[in-house]
């Protein structure tokens, strides 16, 4: 593995594109340096225009507050009130790749959850009821990592909760800005917000590797909607197939109607010896019934409803991209937050290839919670009409089926360091024939500082995800996350 791992960070001799992975390499940071420059200069002008205001603001406020101690009990109560956030779910380890949606990603989280903050609070209530949202803006919450990137595999070894998408919640009122003075400047057209980068190194008992490594930045316009950047660096290697490179290139946008979410992303992928190919993906998202949360804070109930379209290079594995082979696919998600302790995510998807080949995937999940343990149950199915492996080079069973049981433990370590344990034992049939499906998980999470968190994982599976005739399969990750918040 050592030795694979250095043929992504070495330049050999021999490679005629060299000059060119570079250049593209430098254009990418350089566009991003650029960017993030301009921003952060912007923001300080603002900040050094606002700052006598500001103290003025600040002074006047401590002089009411000892004036009147009456009136600071008052406000302390209702600053308390509006800083409630809705507790966010507790993160499953990221095992599946972001390209190639595994069972493990099925299973988890999410950072949306999509995104993710680590730390979960766990807070008595006191007082429950359902609470108005119509006015408040749905995030994903952050054990599920940065918004998932649209998946166009759904590869078996997916018993992962990191595919389970987390219904958007709504994020409190923030509190009131003091008023703008004639010597304040206009609001910046965008902000930068948020620097992501994801990595994933995958290898398995029969030479295949998969390396992933892309960051996504992020911008908040004025309006309140968000624009993303996402560039970085593939490499796929296999047995018997020259190694392919890509580099993906994709331009995002985020907003809301109503409560409606709305996300689109186009771009390219670009190879070193293959042909530029065309990305594009859309999702729309909607709560079915208002969530409802307790007076501190903690989700009660909420169903979430998201439509998935999804087109680009089908990134298996290196002979799948060297038959360039595309898919569409399509479908629902359901997320359905029966009580506080109580989740149900259901996905369904359906997948039409460039080489005929048509396929319907499906993933349930039921996950209760006791405390810092959970217990889950996962079922996955995934048919193709033809099993074109031999020939177009991707997993094609005609009529596969895993089902297993998880349990896992998610807890504080230390104050900067949280991290999760998880086990999944169950069966997997493939043409008839069953076997053993167990997948094992570990994930932490550091948090470096207020405004950056590293996560850190590992998983190993035993759950097929390439026809290996009688021999047995197994399969290591390793993935991870540097998260950069402005």
């Amino acid at each position: 593995m050592a030795d694979s791992f250095r043929l992504y960070l070495s330049v050999s001799p021999y490679s005629l594109y060299t000059e060119f992975i570079l250049g593209c390499l430098q254009i990418q940071l350089g566009v991003i340096c650029s960017v993030g420059i301009w921003t952060l200069s912007e923001a300080r002008l603002q900040a050094a225009q606002a700052h006598q205001t500001w103290k003025s603001l600040l002074e006047l406020t401590e002089q009411v507050t000892t004036v009147n101690p009456e009136s600071a009990e008052q406000y302390s109560k209702l600053k308390t009130h509006t800083d409630v956030r809705v507790e966010a779910w507790a993160d499953s380890a990221a095992l599946a790749s972001p390209r190639t949606p595994t069972l493990e990603q099925a299973s988890k989280s999410d950072r949306p959850r999509v995104s993710g903050l680590s730390a979960t609070r766990y807070v008595n209530a006191k007082q429950e009821g359902e609470l108005n949202f119509s006015h408040l803006e749905f995030s994903m919450p952050l054990p599920y990592r940065l918004k998932p990137t649209p998946i166009l595999i759904a590869a078996p070894e997916n018993f992962n909760p990191d595919l389970r998408l987390p219904p958007v919640l709504p994020e409190p009122p923030q509190n009131s800005s003091p008023p703008k003075t004639s010597t304040e400047s206009g609001t910046p057209d965008a902000v930068l917000e948020s620097i992501d980068t994801d990595y994933r190194y995958d290898t398995d008992n029969f030479g295949q590797t998969n390396f992933f490594l892309e960051p996504t930045v992020q911008f908040r316009l004025s309006n309140g909607n968000k624009i993303f950047f996402k560039t970085g660096f593939n490499f796929f290697e296999q047995p018997g197939v020259e190694s392919v490179t890509n580099f993906p290139l994709q331009v995002g946008w985020q907003g809301k109607i109503g409560q409606v979410t709305l996300q689109t992303a186009a771009g390219v992928d670009v190879f070193n010896r293959l042909p530029t190919a065309i990305n594009l993906n859309a999702k729309v998202e909607a709560p079915i019934s208002p969530p409802r949360v307790s007076s501190s804070g903690r989700l009660l109930s909420a169903v979430i409803l998201a439509g998935n379209l999804e087109q680009g290079p089908y990134k298996s594995n290196a002979r799948t991209l060297d038959n360039q082979i595309t898919a569409w696919r399509f479908g629902p998600d359901l997320y359905w937050q029966v009580d506080r302790n109580t989740s149900l995510f259901s996905s369904l998807r359906l997948g039409s290839y460039n080489d005929g080949n048509s396929e319907v995937q499906s993933f349930s999940r039921l996950e209760r919670k006791f405390g810092q343990f959970s217990l889950a149950a996962n079922l996955f199915t995934w048919s193709y009409d033809r099993d074109l492996e031999r020939t177009s080079g991707y997993f094609s069973p005609p009529d596969f089926l895993v089902y297993n049981g998880e349990v896992a433990w998610e807890g504080d370590i230390a104050n900067f360091l949280r991290c999760r344990l998880a086990a999944n034992l169950g069966r997997q049939r493939l043409k008839g024939e069953f076997d053993n499906a167990n997948t094992y998980q570990t994930r932490c999470t550091v948090k470096v500082s207020p405004n950056i968190e590293l996560d850190l994982g590992y998983s190993f599976s035993n759950v097929r995800n390439q026809e290996t005739g009688g021999s047995a399969y197994s399969g290591n990750s390793l993935t991870g996350q540097l998260r950069v918040k402005f």
